[in-house]
C-alpha cells in the first residue's frame, strides 16, 4: 500500500513538474511498470537524442531502488549493450548509495547527469571507457553516430 500511494504521488509530480528534459509515465495498467524519456543535453554527443528507458519498481520500493535500463542503444562507458546502468544511486548500500528518501525523479536526473558526464573510472564498458579517457575525439564521434542512428526521431 505504501508503495502504491508513493508511486501515485511521484508520478503525479513527474507529470505536473517534470525535471527539464525528462518525462515519465505509467506503461499500461500496472503501477510498477514505467517508461521514461530523457532528452540528450546540449553540448553533449547525445544532443537532440531521445532516449527511452524502462523502470521496474520492486515490491519493496522505496526501501529498494527501481530497476532502470535504457531501451534506446547508447554509446556510453557506464551503460552496457543491454541498457544496464552503472550508477551508485541505483544500488543498495554498502556498494550503492540508494536511500528511501530518493525518488524516481532524482534517479532520472542522476542518469541525465551521467549521460552528460560519464564516469570512466567505474565503467560497464571497458573499451568505451578507455576510448573516453585516451581518445575523447573518437568517443565523441562514435557517441554522436549512435545518437543519430538510434535516438533520432
Amino acid at each position: 500500500m505504501q508503495r502504491a500511494s508513493r508511486l501515485k504521488r511521484e508520478l503525479s509530480l513527474l507529470s505536473s513538474e517534470p525535471p527539464p528534459g525528462i518525462t515519465c509515465w505509467q506503461s499500461g495498467s500496472r503501477l510498477d511498470d514505467l517508461r521514461a524519456q530523457i532528452l540528450g543535453a546540449a553540448d553533449t554527443p547525445y544532443e537532440k537524442g531521445i532516449f527511452n528507458l524502462e523502470i521496474v519498481v520492486p515490491e519493496r520500493y522505496p526501501f529498494e531502488p527501481p530497476k532502470i535500463r535504457f531501451l534506446t542503444p547508447i554509446y556510453h562507458p557506464n551503460i552496457d549493450s543491454a541498457g544496464r546502468i552503472c550508477l551508485d544511486v541505483l544500488k543498495l548500500p554498502p556498494k550503492g548509495a540508494w536511500r528511501p528518501s530518493l525518488n524516481i525523479s532524482t534517479l532520472l536526473t542522476s542518469i541525465q547527469l551521467l549521460m552528460a558526464e560519464p564516469n570512466p573510472d567505474d565503467p560497464l564498458m571497458a573499451d568505451i571507457s578507455s576510448e573516453y579517457k585516451y581518445n575523447k575525439q573518437l568517443f565523441l564521434i562514435n557517441a554522436k553516430e549512435w545518437t543519430e542512428k538510434y535516438a533520432s526521431q
